[in-house]
């Protein structure tokens, strides 16, 4: 009986801090790329999903485009921005304590946010985010990295950095809080588009929803 009960308190307590797994899909004219959110980032995550809920995103812009770098979007002014207007500055208002630790491999969902100059915290913005999809790098080039930055790669994440490519530049200094998990295709097709001043795309590229999916 006392086994019993042990057995029962214990499969209790791993019920209680087993931690569910979150998706959402972003739906866009060049295609659907599903993404998984992090829980070691519960801050990003929550807010995410929040602003999910309450369809923040739908008919934003992919604002800024940078081949071979990221695509970046979830700034509200963009919903019906004119191509004159410069876009960027948007947000909800707030910020979001920096959750700072995985890397940026190509497809790493990561929160925008303001320079160290006048942001040293770097905290992140409340909405927009950047899709990586870099380039692929090598063992030189990490090592350089890892003596600038103090960053030491374990020999997984080497090898995605040599297979699948991402910008590990921006690693210790922006928050990743999800990876694209489905639909990488996306991010090269958006990334190609021509671009104006500002890196924002001659045609609009729009995120028609983001949703939360299984």
């Amino acid at each position: 009986m006392r086994l019993f009960y042990i057995i029962l308190i214990f499969g209790l307590l791993t019920a209680c801090t087993t931690d569910k797994t979150t998706y959402a899909l972003i739906s866009t004219d060049y295609g659907d790329m599903k993404v998984k959110l992090y829980n070691s980032t519960p801050q990003h995550r929550d807010n995410f999903i929040k602003l999910v809920d309450d369809a923040y995103y739908d008919s934003l812009l992919f604002h800024r485009v940078m081949s071979n770098f990221m695509i970046q979007g979830g700034d509200p002014a963009s919903k019906n921005a004119s191509m004159n207007v410069q876009l960027g500055n948007g947000g909800p208002g707030y910020t979001i304590p920096a959750e700072i630790g995985a890397p940026h491999f190509k497809g790493a969902l990561a929160a925008a946010r303001r320079p160290d100059t006048v942001n040293p915290q770097k905290a992140s913005s409340g909405s927009q985010f950047f899709i990586v999809q870099g380039t692929i790098q090598n063992d030189e080039a990490l090592d350089n990295l890892s003596n600038m930055k103090g960053i030491q790669y374990s020999e997984v994440q080497r090898n995605l950095y040599k297979e699948i490519g991402g910008y590990p530049f921006l690693d210790n200094d922006y928050t990743v809080f999800g990876e694209v998990v489905e639909g990488l295709e996306v991010i090269d097709k958006i990334a190609s588009v021509p671009t104006a001043r500002g890196d924002r795309p001659v045609e609009d590229v729009r995120i028609n929803s983001i949703q939360l999916v299984k």
